[in-house]
C-alpha cells in the first residue's frame, strides 16, 4: 500500500502543475499586468506612475516567464509564473491584490464557518440520503416506493434558488425561527447554521436519494441476495447487513466530490445567508476580479480533490476486503 500511495502524490504533481500553468495562462492571457493594475485602481485615468507603483507593490514587474537578464535558476525564480503560480506548491499564497490582505490567514479564519455548514450537511445528509433510500428499497413496488420517487424527481427538478429564497422567507421572514442570513459565535451560532443546513439537505434529497436507491435495486437482483433470502434471513438483514455493504463502494466513489466543497464552502450557500466562508471569499475574489486568490482557491480544491480520490480508494480496503492496493 505505501509504494502505491506513493506513485499516487507522484501523480498528483504534474497534475497540479498542468492546472497551475492552464490557470496561469488563462489569467495573462486575458489581463496584462497593466490591465490588472487599471482594474484594481479602479480610477478612470490612472498614471502610468501609479501602474508602475502598484505593480512594484505585487511583484508583478517582474518577467512573465523568463527572465533573460539573468542567470542560472535565477531566470526562473526571478518572474511572475514563479512568484505567482509555482510559490503556492509551498503554500505561499501572497496577498490579495484588492486589499492587500494575507490569503492564508484569511483562508484559516473563513475554513471555520465553511466547515461550520459542509460538515453537518456532509454527515447528516449522507445518513439521511441513505436511509431513506434503503426505506425505498424495502417498500419497492409499493405506493410508498412511488411517492418516494416522485418526490425525489420532484426535488430535482426544482432549482436550487428557490429552497434558498423559499426557505428564507418561509423559515426566517415569516415564522422568525431563525435570522435570514448572517453568521455568529458562541451558543448563539446555530441559529446562524440551522437555516443553511436545511435548504443544503433539502435541495440534495432528490439527486442524491435516487442515485442511492438505484444502487441498492442493482444488488438487490444478484446471486448473493437470492442465496441470503433462501437461507432464510429477513428483508431488513439482507438490506442493512448485505445490500448496504456491498453497495458503499459506488456511494464513497459519489460522495468524494464533496470533500473539497467541505473545506471551500458552497459558493452560493454562503453568498446568499451572508456566511464569511471560502465560498463567499471566492465569489467575492471573482467579483473584484483579485486573481491572487482566485488561483489560490483553483489550486486548493484541485490539491483537495486529490486528496480525496486518494481517501476514496483507501476506504474502499476497508469496506470490501477483497480490494488490495497495488
Amino acid at each position: 500500500m505505501g509504494g502505491y500511495l506513493l506513485r499516487r502524490l507522484l501523480y498528483a504533481i504534474p497534475i497540479l502543475l498542468g492546472v497551475n500553468i492552464l490557470t496561469f495562462s488563462l489569467f495573462f492571457v486575458v489581463n496584462t499586468p497593466d490591465d490588472m493594475a487599471r482594474m484594481q485602481l479602479g480610477v478612470k485615468r490612472v498614471t502610468p506612475e501609479a501602474i508602475e507603483q502598484w505593480k512594484r507593490e505585487r511583484e508583478y514587474d517582474r518577467p512573465l516567464l523568463l527572465n533573460t537578464q539573468a542567470e542560472g535558476a535565477a531566470r526562473l525564480t526571478d518572474t511572475i509564473f514563479f512568484k505567482h503560480s509555482l510559490s503556492l506548491f509551498s503554500f505561499d499564497f501572497g496577498r490579495s491584490e484588492s486589499d492587500g490582505r494575507d490569503i492564508a490567514h484569511e483562508i484559516r479564519k473563513r475554513m471555520v464557518p465553511s466547515l461550520s455548514v459542509a460538515v453537518p450537511v456532509f454527515v447528516v445528509g449522507l445518513a439521511f440520503y441513505v436511509s431513506f433510500a434503503l426505506m425505498l428499497v424495502f417498500f419497492r413496488g409499493t405506493s410508498i416506493d412511488t411517492s418516494g420517487v416522485v418526490l425525489c424527481v420532484a426535488a430535482m427538478s426544482i432549482s436550487g434558488m428557490f429552497y434558498i429564497i423559499g426557505g428564507q422567507y418561509l423559515v426566517g421572514k415569516l415564522w422568525h425561527w431563525t435570522p435570514i442570513s448572517g453568521f455568529g459565535q458562541g451558543p448563539d451560532a446555530w441559529r446562524f447554521l440551522l437555516l443553511p443546513i436545511l435548504v443544503a439537505l433539502v435541495s440534495s434529497l432528490g439527486e442524491d436519494s435516487r442515485l442511492f436507491r438505484s444502487f441498492f435495486l442493482e444488488e438487490i437482483h444478484k446471486d448473493y441476495v437470492r442465496t441470503a433470502r433462501a437461507k432464510g434471513l429477513g428483508e431488513s438483514r439482507i438490506l442493512f447487513h448485505h445490500v448496504l455493504r456491498n453497495a458503499l463502494i459506488p456511494i464513497l466513489t459519489g460522495a468524494v466530490v464533496v470533500i473539497p466543497r467541505l473545506f471551500l464552502g458552497s459558493l452560493i450557500l454562503e453568498s446568499f445567508f451572508g456566511i464569511p466562508g471560502l465560498g463567499s471569499y471566492t465569489i467575492d475574489a471573482i467579483n473584484s476580479q483579485d486573481f491572487a486568490v482566485v488561483r489560490t482557491m483553483v489550486f486548493l480544491g484541485s490539491l483537495l480533490y486529490i486528496v480525496g480520490l486518494i481517501l476514496t480508494d483507501l476506504s474502499y480496503t476497508l469496506v470490501d476486503p477483497r480490494v488490495r492496493l497495488q
